[in-house]
Order: C-alpha cells, then structure tokens, then sequence
C-alpha cells in the first residue's frame, strides 16, 4: 500500500500498538477496546466517528492519560505514557494536553478571564488568557461571568482555558453535542484558529458525521475496532458546515 502523502512525512504524535480495555462488573466483561493500532500525526484534526459505546471515548481517555489500558502500549512521541508512573502521567497531562468535553465545567462565581487563568497559572510557558479568549473570538466578553455568556461562548471558553497552556494536543469529546448547528460552527471556527494558530494536534469525537467534513482524517469505530480510517480530500471549513441538532452517521 503507498502511503499517504498527507501524513507519510509527518512525525506521529501518538502511536498505540494492540490497545485493548475489558471493564468488569461484577463476572460481566465488557471490552472496550480490542486490539488498536493507531497513529495521529503532529499538527493533525482527526475526527473519531461512531456511535455510543464504539470505544472512541475510552481510546481519547486513554490517549490523554486519564485511563490505562488492560493490554498494549501507548507512545505520546518517544515516551510510552503506558511505562509512566501515575506521577508521571500528572506531569504528561498538564505540560502536553487540553481537554474539552461536552459540558463546559466553568466556574460560576470567575470572569471567563479568570478561569482561563486558573490554568495559566501552573502552566510553564502559557498565554496569557486575554490572548487565549483572543484566539477562540471572545476578546470582548473577558470580564463576563459562564451566567452572562451563552451556550456557545461557555464553550469557547472551556477551549481557551484548554489551550491557554499551549498543549501540544487537544483532545475534544462531543464539543458540539449540546449546541445547535450556527452556535455549534462558530465553536468548531474556534477549533480550526488553535489547530492553524498554535500547530496543536486535534482529536475530535463525535456522532455527526457532518463535522467528519474538517478533519484531515475520519477514524470510523464499531465494537472497539477502528473499522476504516478515510482521508479527505477536499477538507470543508467550519463555516461550510450544516447540521440538525442529533443528527447522525
């Protein structure tokens, strides 16, 4: 097979080798994962596409050092994250990684300012957070509380304060999934500024196989297996895209 040539010259942010995740409960095994080899590249957005319970959200944990898996090996570049102790995988979660997720998690009684800050504050080479609001479009609402922002803007915050600490990855999960489509492609705009402005690779998830369109690379799951890996040719802006909300592959 010849490889790729968007990706064949690229040095792989992360690479896993047989990856595979059995949650027990009680002499139930559920298996998560099985059998993942995987590489994202540098600089990448990747769109992980599937339905509930395909494994994409126990891959993204795993990939950001929140969870470990049962079986195989993970590399964040030369590191293996599976060989580090749990102190270790701290350190490797707050220099190298952004999280957002589908529910905002502000802090009620901060500024969007200040909470951007919270991360800014323990991080080694951060933004300062105006320029992090800056980046995702909010300049003008950084002294506003999560209740005086919309749905929409609560999100873009949650993405500046991810990327405030300059993370090398972002790894996003249903970041769209409460918000209608016009809101929902604005916060997506936000995305595309950090991956284009600050180089960080991307992972998104989702179900709408509308937002596949962005990605340099959809990863298709079912049953804890990735079951087709497709390039775009042809990437769609952000603000090409249109959706109902809950639509569906």
């Amino acid at each position: 097979m010849m490889p790729d040539p968007t990706t064949a010259a690229r040095e792989a942010a992360f690479t896993t080798e047989g990856l595979t995740k059995t949650y027990r409960t009680g002499d139930v095994e559920v298996e998560a994962l099985r059998g993942v080899d995987l590489t994202i590249f540098q600089g990448e957005v990747v769109v992980l596409l599937g339905p509930s319970g395909s494994g994409k959200s126990t891959l993204l944990n795993i990939l950001g050092g929140l969870d470990a898996p049962t079986a195989g090996r993970v590399f964040f570049r030369d590191t293996e994250l599976t060989a580090l102790s749990d102190r270790r995988l701290t350190l490797f979660r707050r220099d190298h990684v952004g999280f957002v997720f589908q529910f905002y998690n502000l802090i009620p009684g901060h500024t969007a300012r200040e909470n951007v800050a919270l991360v800014t504050e323990i991080a080694r080479d951060p933004l300062e957070p105006v320029d992090a609001l800056a980046l995702v479009g909010l300049a003008d609402r950084v002294d506003h509380f999560p209740a005086q922002l919309s749905g929409g803007e609560q999100q873009r915050v949650a993405i500046a304060r991810a990327i405030a600490k300059r993370p090398g990855v972002l790894l996003c999960d249903e970041l769209t999934g409460a918000l209608d489509s016009e809101t929902g492609i604005v916060v997506l705009q936000a995305i595309e500024s950090v991956n284009r402005e600050l180089g960080t690779t991307t992972a998104l998830i989702t179900h709408n196989a509308v937002i596949a369109g962005m990605a340099e690379r959809v990863l298709s799951f079912a049953n804890g297996q990735i079951v087709n890996v497709a390039a775009n040719a042809e990437r769609v802006a952000a603000s090409g895209l249109s959706w109902r909300r809950h639509e569906s592959p």
